[in-house]
């Protein structure tokens, strides 16, 4: 408990989520102690076209019904055929439509209809897609990975430790985490590398079930594999995470040490 209470003293946060643990673990390849200030401060905000377009593909693919409500698709084809050229949406007057209608739209996340439809041919894939169970040798569909209540929270303890996050679907058995990637046979090296392996230590250690990722290509044909987190990169998690606990613990412990004296030691 005195950790949890530190850390709101310190940070006004009563909780650690994977995303700010990531920049606090050994091991990370984000590990930046002066990145965990930023982030659990609210002070470091990514947005970025691939971030925009994992958040429509994961509503689209898990709660379908309220991709109307949180997206809305640019048709800027009248006003590129009006302002004409080789670059339309470079001019000034593309510039001005474009600011209005996301003045407009305010509350809604802006897509591109490229983003949609290839969002929506992935799920496509993904729905027909199956695979072999190597245990039992029954086929089952991916979909079935993704069969549960979707975007649950969840905010309790690790041991002293205060987390938050959302599993994108609960099952009755496993806990499911959606990711779309730039490489399906090269996914289970990102597990570590974006530090997935901290997300499925927390969600096992929360939920007390297994976990599973179901990942998929971005690009065509868009092929989804299924892969469940191993002994080995739960136990990477779980250092990863310890880790991060010890170094956000020597912060809180001396909050007025500037996080930029931060750096690295090692032997290599």
């Amino acid at each position: 408990m005195e950790f949890a209470s530190k850390l709101v003293e310190v940070t006004n946060k009563p909780y650690l989520s994977y995303s700010a643990i990531k920049y606090a673990a050994n091991g990370s390849k984000q590990q930046d102690m002066k990145l965990f200030e930023l982030y659990i401060k609210g002070l470091l905000r990514k947005e970025s076209q691939a971030f925009t377009f994992g958040s429509l593909y994961d509503c689209l693919l898990l709660e379908p019904e309220k991709a109307t409500d949180e997206f809305i698709v640019i048709d800027d084809e009248e006003i590129c055929a009006t302002i004409g050229g080789k670059n339309p949406r470079a001019t000034k007057k593309y510039k001005e439509w474009k600011e209005e209608f996301q003045q407009e739209h305010s509350k809604k996340t802006i897509v591109s209809e490229t983003d949609w439809t290839e969002a929506t041919a992935m799920i496509n894939r993904l729905d027909a897609s199956e695979v072999i169970m190597p245990d039992t040798g029954e086929i089952i569909s991916v979909r079935s990975f993704l069969t549960g209540k979707p975007q649950v929270e969840f905010n309790t303890w690790i041991e002293e430790i205060p987390v938050r996050g959302f599993f994108d679907c609960e099952g009755d058995k496993f806990i499911t985490d959606s990711k779309s990637t730039r490489s399906v046979s090269g996914f289970r090296y990102d597990v570590k590398s974006f530090d997935y392996d901290i997300q499925a230590y927390i969600y096992t250690q929360v939920s007390g079930k297994e976990f599973y990722w179901v990942a998929q290509g971005k690009s065509k044909p868009y092929l989804c594999a299924v892969y469940k987190a191993s002994d080995q990169i739960l136990k990477s998690g779980e250092q990863k995470f310890w880790s991060a606990v010890e170094n956000i613990s020597r912060w809180l412990d001396e909050p007025s040490k500037d996080t930029e004296s931060f750096a690295l030691y090692d032997i290599i």
